[in-house]
């Protein structure tokens, strides 16, 4: 694989050397099992961009360095930067809070196909990545869950429609509202992977299903990738549009106080309803 220009600090775009219209992007903090700061998701915003701008690739895999796809939002870090004597505003939390949303949104919106090599985790913003893409090759080692119930708020970066549309609603709500870890054959058979694979096998696996997606005409492709996307997430923008403001009500909740400091522990949880 070879280096394409432009050049980002957490994500890596390559070309592959034997096939000229295949990319890779690769999320590029192993050291932290690929959590999703905002640096990191501005990263993945400003490549999927990228390749609007480009008539060079037809399909474009998204993979994480290290053991593991993503963990999901970076919780060591927070979404905002203001100096430290001046707290951040919540005009400007609720601006930097929609770097989530723009990155998913960005990466729903690229016209080459795209497909996941998905191993180990894909946690909350992790899955949100997975279920943006096209199709999705898992390792055998892969793994579900969205454990933003168990913080005390609601997903986010308007990526629920992905999973309802994937799953269906009650399967949606097991594994948003019940926070159910799904493992790799069962992520399969309900049809969040297309295919399953051995650890050792997930490049080559993503590879081949590139392969049949760069014999296709990139111009038809693109077109029916648009309008299959248009139908399926039609509602999204006109209901999702306040999960951030959704998720900035639940911060300053009482149950929120409480998720947020029992969070994998063995403390009781017990919620006040506030």
């Amino acid at each position: 694989m070879t280096n394409v220009i432009p050049h980002f600090n957490n994500v890596q775009i390559l070309a592959d050397d034997h096939r000229p219209n295949l990319a890779w992007l690769f999320l590029n903090r192993p050291d932290k099992a690929n959590a999703l700061s905002y640096d990191h998701l501005h990263d993945i915003e400003q490549a999927a961009l990228y390749f609007r701008e480009t008539d060079v690739f037809q399909v474009v895999i998204l993979a994480g360095r290290g053991k593991h796809f993503s963990a999901g939002a970076d919780l060591s870090e927070g979404q905002t930067t203001t100096p430290a004597d001046k707290p951040p505003s919540m005009v400007l939390r609720r601006r930097r809070m929609r770097i989530g949303q723009r990155a998913i949104e960005a990466l729903l919106s690229v016209d080459q196909i795209t497909v996941a090599a998905w191993q180990g985790a894909a946690m909350g913003g992790g899955a949100c990545l997975t279920t943006a893409c096209d199709f999705r090759v898992g390792a055998a080692n892969c793994f579900m869950q969205y454990p933003e119930i168990d913080l005390g708020i609601n997903l986010m970066w308007k990526s629920l429609p992905l999973i309802v549309n994937l799953v269906g609603p009650a399967r949606a709500k097991r594994l948003v509202v019940g926070s159910e870890r799904l493992e790799a054959a069962t992520l399969l058979d309900w049809g969040i992977l297309d295919e399953l694979v051995d650890p050792s096998d997930l490049l080559p696996a993503a590879t081949r299903m590139a392969d049949r997606y760069l014999a296709k005409p990139p111009m038809a492709a693109q077109m029916i990738k648009q309008s299959v996307n248009q139908y399926a997430n039609a509602l999204n923008h006109a209901i999702m549009h306040m999960d951030v403001d959704q998720n900035l009500l639940n911060t300053l909740t009482e149950d929120r106080r409480i998720a947020a400091t029992t969070y994998q522990t063995d403390k009781p949880r017990t919620f006040s309803g506030d």
